[in-house]
Formats: C-alpha cells, structure tokens, sequence
C-alpha cells in the first residue's frame, strides 16, 4: 500500500480458497502493455443504474461500474485488491485518528476545473449531509461531527472533522482511532467533486463530469438503452485508457447478452447465463474467465415485518436458513460454479474464518428446520393462508431459476406456502427494496467496496446503514463494529469483526447463501482482458486484436 504510512494493506489472500478454475483464457491474458488496437471502442453488458450518477448516491453495480470509470479518488485498487495511490501524493497519520491527506498537483476535472483539496471536503460534506439524502452517507459516519449533519432536520451542512489546510492537502479527523481508514478511500462515496455538482446535483447526475480514465460522451447517457464512454484526455493516473471508449449496453437478461457475444456484437460479459454454464467453455474456446471475487449472494429477511420480529422472528429466520440446500442449487443450477457460504463476508478477504460460531445455522438440515419452525409457531403462528415470497428482478442471470428452487425446498421442508415474487428489472426490484415495501423477503448480495472484512458487515448491518435493506438494528452489533473498526491494527479488528458475525448468526437479518465466482467471457474481437478482485473487467485494459 502505497500510504506513507506503517499499516498493512488488506489484500487478497489465495484464490485458492475456493475450488474453482482460476481461468480459462485468461492464463494467457496479457498486460496493458501488452500491445492491441487501442482505436476500437468496447462494448459491454449493464443494467440502468438506480439513480443518477453522484458519487455518494451510487451504491449498485449498474450504476458503480460507470462511477469507477468516469471518477476517480485518492487511490484506487489494483487487479488483485491492493490500495495504490491515484491523486493522493500521501496518506499520513501518528495515531489513527487524525489523517493529513496530500493531493498530487495539477489534477482536473475533465471540464478543466481544478481538484483542489476543497474539492473532497464539498464533495463529502455533501455525502454526508441529511438534507441531501444520498445513499451511501454512512460511509462517512466515522468522521468527527457525522453526527450533527446527518441528523434527520439537521441546519449544519458540514462537518468539524473535514479541514482544508490549502489548496494540496486537508486533514479528516474521526470520532475514533480506526487504523483502516485509507483503505476505504478509494470507493465511490469519497471521490472529489467539481462545483456544478452542489448548483444542481440531479442535473448533473445526468450528465456528470468526472475526473477518471473516461468521461460520459455528450448525450451519452440514453436511459434503458446504453452509455457512452470516451477517454478523459485530462487524466494522467495508472488506469490510463487503452481503447477508444466504453459502451455499455443495457440488457433485460444475460442470455440475450451472451447471444451478442457469440455473435462478435459484443465484447465483454461479466457473467454467463446459467442457461450457457454447461457449455460456455466450450462456446468460448479460450475466451472465458471462472474465477473467485469478493462477492457474496444473500437472502433478506426484513425485520419491519412482523413475522420475523423477536423470538418467533428468529426461530424463523434459522427455520429458513436450515431448510435451503445450498449444495444441490449450486450443483444444479450454477454446475459448481459458487461455494457454500460459511459467513457474511467472502474467503479472499484477509480475516475471513469458516469456523465462526453458530455458523450451523447455514447447513442445510430439514429436520431441526421444522423444529424450530413449530416452535416459532407455538410462539406467534405463521399467518394462516399466507405466502412466504422472495422478491426478485428476472432480468439478471440464474435469479428465476435459483429462487424457484430455493422456495420450492423451504415449501418442501417448511409445509408452506413459498413462491418467487418476480419483478422485471434489478431498478424496480431495488425501489421497492429502498421505500422498505417489501412483503416477503428478497434477492441481495453484495460485491466489495473495499477489501475489508468490515465492508461486508458495517454498510448492510449497521443501524441505519445505506445498504441496510431489511432495517435491522442491534445494539450489540454496532458496539462490536464500533470496537473492530478502532483497533489498533487490521488484524485485530479482523478478530473482533469475526466475533460481531457471531451475533449476526443468530439474528440472521440475511440468509447467507454462496460465495460468488465470476464466469465471464469475452468475443473474438478483444485483447487484455482480465477481471479483478471484485469481479469487475478492468475496462480500462481491454483493446481490440
């Protein structure tokens, strides 16, 4: 990690954690110097993001993977989820709670503005601030006076903790020591912000203007259909465009994106069909990646309904757990392609443990699921005639299938009703998820921010969280949090973060259910192509032959 700073990165540990393929052509997939046709324009699948494309508003891959390339932050991290520095020229602190940050001289924005050190602190002043209402504020709750902007009617916009020094450098103070602080900072809620943003922020949601390795062509952005691109001339980083820009194409479903792939009409899927999954392989030759990533895949089970509330709440919540086989899905329908999840972080992540106690509660075992589904019923009877349903977009890949036959296995083994609750895109799904309207429990899962035990723990579960989608709240848990994320090094907050799973075993406000690998593939008119920690193609590297 290049901070000037002593402090271990968190890394990757082995792939090996997983028993998956590490690749198929991806052995054979060559660097970014590798040489290629940098003039061709690459296309590559998506889905419409949720909101418009503010940093601090964008917490869905749809929208993350544009924010990643058209912004930038203090660092950014390498192919295998090592921290390197991007505008930061240094990172500096003596006890861990007071942070001296410099940024690297002559930055812009790609309309020509300045990155001056005002910049960050606006930008996450704005984050941060109740009135604005944006998404992922919690990512900013550990820095000093948090507290007093994010308070619902809140009149101060800034908080005490945020300084500008000068034009090169500011300092963040946090309420706590928390020693992985940098780590984070290269996630989308902490890039900078150029001031047409603040005027008016849903305008330039539409048509943002970033600092990244790209920038939105003009009129680029044609909602439900595509966006557009072009290399940022402006930016002089490590992920130095290597094509002639991005077009992402906006699919209803993965098979008719990897139709187009094998018909040369586009370049880059990030995930193959499960309907494909027996013969990708073989369609692709050596055009295909099956390797692990910091994912994982999750069942929520809000805990504003009154079913899953207190005692009875819990049993029924383990009841559920217990009645999923996750082997024979896995078998089935992803033909091996996931492992059974053992927490609720993901195996190559540096801390992770497959040992914590309590973790039974995610085998499957249909005898102790109805047991404790009586005993639920002798507390709080399961309404009579009621359907348990899972809510779920069908426009993404294995989501139908992998739902019917996980209701179908709690039906079997429960004696009730259950069903998939289909909704038509991943934006409806996640508005009836963020407006808390849900009646059942829903698809989730979550791919890494930052390659920390934490993110996978503190951003869904914390109390009032942004991507906290079944409302949950533990008192125990957030002091664990809070006790893990001031420790004085990564390691021993690993520790303690592994004991606050321990308390999330037992409420189970998600199911866990597998880890996830990515299975890719990529058309016979690309180059350099290679996927990253977190399972997203590094777009950037990718050339025409």
């Amino acid at each position: 990690m290049r901070f000037n700073r002593a402090s271990k990165a968190l890394v990757l540990s082995a792939a090996l954690a997983l028993t998956l393929s590490a690749c198929g052509g991806g052995d054979e997939t060559a660097s970014p110097e590798g040489g290629g046709d940098a003039s061709k324009v690459i296309s590559a699948n998506t889905t419409e993001p949720e909101n418009g494309l503010l940093p601090a508003n964008t917490n869905e891959v749809g929208g993350g993977r544009v924010m990643d390339l058209i912004f930038t932050g203090l660092v950014s991290y390498d192919v295998k989820g090592a921290a390197v520095n991007e505008l930061a020229e240094s990172i500096t602190s003596s006890d861990s709670t007071t942070y001296t940050i410099k940024i690297k001289a002559d930055q812009k924005f790609s309309n020509g503005e300045a990155i001056t050190a005002k910049s960050f602190v606006d930008a996450w002043n704005f984050g941060a601030a109740a009135k604005n209402a944006q998404k992922n504020s919690y990512f900013f709750e550990s820095i000093k006076g948090y507290d007093k902007v994010s308070a619902e009617g809140a009149t101060t916009d800034t908080m005490e903790g945020l300084k500008v020094v000068d034009d090169s450098s500011f300092t963040v103070t946090l309420a706590q020591a928390e020693s992985d602080f940098p780590l984070r900072l290269g996630y989308t809620a902490f890039y900078p912000l150029p001031e047409a943003a603040f005027k008016d922020p849903a305008a330039f949601g539409q048509n943002p203007v970033g600092n990244g390795p790209y920038k939105v062509a003009e009129g680029g952005w044609q909602h439900n259909v595509s966006i557009k691109l072009v290399p940022n001339e402006s930016y002089d980083g490590p992920r130095k465009a290597a094509n002639a820009g991005i077009d992402f194409k906006v699919y209803n479903t993965y098979d008719a994106a990897y139709q187009d792939l094998l018909a040369n009409n586009l370049d880059v899927i990030d995930l193959i069909p499960p309907s494909s999954l027996a013969n990708y392989q073989t369609d692709l030759g050596d055009r295909w990646v099956n390797q692990p990533y910091a994912g994982n895949a999750t069942l929520t089970l809000p805990s504003y309904l009154k079913e899953y509330q207190g005692e009875a709440g819990q049993l029924r919540r383990q009841a559920i757990s217990m009645s999923i086989d996750r082997e024979q899905i896995i078998e089935k329908i992803f033909f091996g392609g996931k492992q059974i999840a053992k927490d609720f972080t993901s195996p190559v992540l540096d801390g992770y443990s497959d040992s914590i106690p309590g973790n039974e509660v995610l085998t499957f075992n249909p005898e102790k699921a109805k047991e404790l589904w009586a005993q639920a019923d002798a507390m709080d009877p399961w309404p009579a005639g009621k359907v348990f349903t899972v809510t779920s977009n069908i426009d993404g890949a294995g989501n139908k299938e992998y739902i019917e036959a996980m209701t179908n296995q709690i039906s079997n083994t429960l004696g009730i009703k259950a069903e998939l609750n289909a909704v038509p895109t991943f934006k409806e799904m996640r508005t009836l998820v963020s407006a808390k309207k849900l009646t059942g429990g829903s698809r989730a899962g979550w791919q890494a921010d930052y390659p920390s035990l934490y993110n996978f723990l503190g951003p869904l579960y914390g109390t009032g969280a942004g991507s906290n989608d079944g409302d949950y709240s533990s008192a125990a848990l957030d002091k664990k949090l809070k006790e893990g994320l001031s420790a004085t090094s990564v390691e021993e907050g690993n520790k303690i973060f592994n004991e606050a799973q321990e308390i999330l075993l037992k409420d189970l406000p998600v199911v866990p259910l597998w880890y996830q690998a990515v299975q890719g593939g990529w058309s016979e008119n690309v180059a350099n192509v290679e996927f990253g920690w977190n399972g997203v193609p590094l777009y950037y590297a990718i050339t025409g032959k």
